[in-house]
């Protein structure tokens, strides 16, 4: 079977991504209490790879700024696998130092940038420089036994520079198989993908880099992550991040509206016929707690609307 057309009912991982991705653009501080309740919930709603922690410089993101109490902190939760995000060898090693606590990281996702001028913006660098830096961080994690991804941000396209060519990207996505990747994700960063260029993009990549896997990371700014997302599940990707309640942002790339909401993909996913190993009525319990804590509904719409259920016909209603 060929990588672009795979079996129609395979099962689909999901990484949850709120405590990172779905609070670090939240200017109200979230306590790290509230967080590790957070990740409890997340693994009571079935996930099994949960990403954790930014290790960033808390001057640039200060939602990140206890990421060491938020590690040390973590359940036991035997099959969960945690993940933390490094930008920098800095971040690696602070992940690797986790290794010292009760329950210890089990992956680095590392970022590079598919163009120059938002790498400059989000890390202070440009194409070459991440690339080099990134060999050299996915190195770093695996010697030390850390599982070693990492994420090809504005794949899709960028705030500054608009289109990013697929060629670019495909290329990029080579280069860390090559320096080692375990993973490569692909981000539509800023929301402005469409179904036809995720999926011509997801075919592209696994081509190019089988047998590595590949995962996709969508936001949800023009209402079309869960379309994506479907295009890249029939295009052979079967991971793919989310965010409880649609959380999310990111503090370097203007316009960038939430992640896609995990209850969206369980949602399309499970009405579709795909497992996703998560429980929707739990996910949709915690939401409604969340919401409690961030103070507002969250934005995610599957998560307002709930499942799709028959209701009794109201009394008095016309035949």
């Amino acid at each position: 079977m060929s990588p672009t057309s795979p079996n129609i009912t395979d099962p689909v991982s999901i990484v949850e991504v709120s405590p990172r991705d779905g609070l670090q653009n939240e200017s109200v501080l979230v306590s790290s209490d509230h967080k590790l309740a957070l990740i409890d919930h997340l693994v009571t709603m079935g996930a099994k790879r949960v990403e954790v922690v930014s290790f960033v410089n808390p001057r640039r993101v200060p939602q990140m700024g206890d990421a060491e109490q938020v590690a040390l902190g973590l359940p036991e939760a035997p099959g969960v696998r945690f993940i933390g995000l490094c930008l920098n060898e800095r971040g690696v090693a602070r992940a690797i130092a986790t290794q010292g606590n009760p329950r210890p990281l089990d992956e680095a996702g590392c970022v590079l940038v598919a163009s120059d001028t938002f790498g400059v913006v989000n890390q202070g660098q440009k194409i070459e420089d991440g690339i080099t830096a990134n060999s050299a961080m996915l190195k770093m994690a695996r010697d030390a036994g850390l599982y070693a991804q990492v994420t090809i941000s504005a794949a899709f396209g960028c705030p500054y520079e608009g289109p990013v060519p697929a060629d670019r990207v495909v290329e990029l996505a080579k280069r860390m198989a090559d320096a080692g990747a375990q993973e490569i994700a692909l981000a539509d960063t800023i929301g402005v993908a469409v179904p036809s260029q995720v999926g011509d993009l997801t075919a592209r990549v696994i081509e190019a880099i089988a047998p590595i896997p590949i995962r996709l990371h969508l936001h949800d700014t023009r209402g079309l992550a869960p379309a994506n997302a479907w295009a890249g599940y029939q295009a052979g990707c079967r991971t793919f991040d989310s965010a409880l309640g649609g959380l999310g942002g990111c503090p370097f790339a203007p316009g960038a509206a939430g992640n896609v909401g995990t209850e969206e993909l369980l949602y399309l996913f499970g009405r579709s016929g795909i497992a996703t190993g998560y429980d929707l009525e739990i996910t949709l319990e915690a939401n409604r707690w969340f919401a409690t804590i961030m103070g507002r509904a969250l934005p995610s719409r599957a998560g307002k609307a709930g499942d799709f259920v028959a209701r009794p016909i109201p009394t008095g209603a016309n035949s």
